[in-house]
């Protein structure tokens, strides 16, 4: 088998290395960088995917370009479920430190980054695979948001998108999050209830699409990762110390059969990344977590897909958003 193309991103960091040699004199801060592009950029492949291999294993979906324009489509159902909004929090225009949690992409990070423009936002991810022309204001870093924080300074918004399936200790993140909030600043988190659902009974038990849902949710609390975090935000938020606490929900129809034009797009662009995504979603976990071969996989995925195409079903399932703030009164221990 041929070798995988080589990443721009490495090659990135391995020019980087070359000035870094030519400036020092091949010292140690270039082996240091060298190292870093190895651990960060030499992906894995399984089953003919791009996985990550920093802290492989804590992530089981894939990272490559496939799996990259689907984090768009979903970026795009979000954003227009949430009536074109980036966030929901009450954010002031002079708004100093952003972090966006596992910024996947990037695109939320560059986007929240135009709108304010005096603003430093960072996002971190597991992947390097963000783009390297980005706003001035904007950076994106390689790191696991579940160990332990080093940021030296306060960010006044803390967001979190998406990270369903890949949070082991979701507690501790919003423990983190407040510790590393400057006080009256804003935290939101903005995920799914993945518990499919029809408000028309019509959706038949034996439908593949409700039955891969509910094996993804059970692959998910197999390894520690629920895939349904969004109706638990809230009590979690709370239990963290954060106040002045609003929570709202959306919901995602799966499919083009709301009448509601808005709606009718949601559903559209949330079947689209379903069956764009399938296979990815799929293969890692299923055979890591169920113990599935791949060709039982790829057998049952066209049952499933199907089943998403019948337009008499009426499946929905959940977006929660919750954001709060941090009390004025609170210290930080990152200050």
């Amino acid at each position: 088998m041929a070798d995988p193309p080589v990443d721009e991103a490495h090659v990135a960091v391995e020019e980087l290395s070359e000035d870094l040699d030519s400036a020092y004199g091949g010292d140690e801060l270039a082996s240091f960088t060298g190292s870093l592009s190895y651990s960060a950029t030499n992906y894995k492949w399984e089953h003919g995917r791009r996985y990550q291999s920093f802290r492989e294993g804590t992530y089981n979906f894939p990272n490559d370009e496939e799996e990259q324009e689907r984090y768009d489509i979903m970026h795009a159902v979000f954003l227009t479920a949430m009536n074109g909004n980036l966030f929901l929090a009450p954010l002031k225009q002079d708004l100093g430190r952003i972090l966006d949690i596992g910024t996947g992409t990037g695109i939320w990070a560059i986007q929240i980054g135009d709108l304010f423009p005096s603003a430093v936002v960072i996002g971190n991810d597991l992947s390097p695979i963000q783009p390297r022309w980005v706003p001035p204001n904007v950076t994106f870093e390689v790191d696991d948001v579940e160990s332990e924080w080093q940021y030296s300074r306060s960010f006044d918004y803390v967001h979190s998108r998406y990270m369903a399936g890949s949070v082991a200790d979701w507690p501790r993140l919003m423990s983190q999050c407040y510790n590393h909030l400057t006080p009256g600043g804003w935290v939101e988190f903005q995920d799914f209830d993945l518990h499919n659902y029809s408000q028309d009974n019509s959706i038949p038990p034996d439908n593949k699409v409700l039955e891969w849902y509910n094996l993804l949710m059970e692959g998910c609390e197999r390894i520690g990762r629920t895939a349904s975090p969004g109706q638990h935000l809230e009590s979690w938020v709370r239990d963290s110390g954060f106040t002045n606490i609003h929570h709202k929900t959306f919901k995602l129809p799966l499919g083009a059969w709301p009448k509601d034009e808005r709606m009718k797009r949601v559903g559209a662009l949330n079947l689209l990344q379903l069956l764009e995504g399938l296979e990815g979603l799929t293969l890692a976990l299923f055979t890591r977590a169920l113990g599935w071969s791949t060709e039982a996989i790829h057998v049952y995925l066209a049952a499933v897909r199907k089943d998403a195409m019948k337009k008499r079903v009426h499946m929905i399932h959940d977006f929660h958003v919750v954001y709060a703030q941090k009390p004025m009164t609170s210290s930080t221990s990152s200050e």
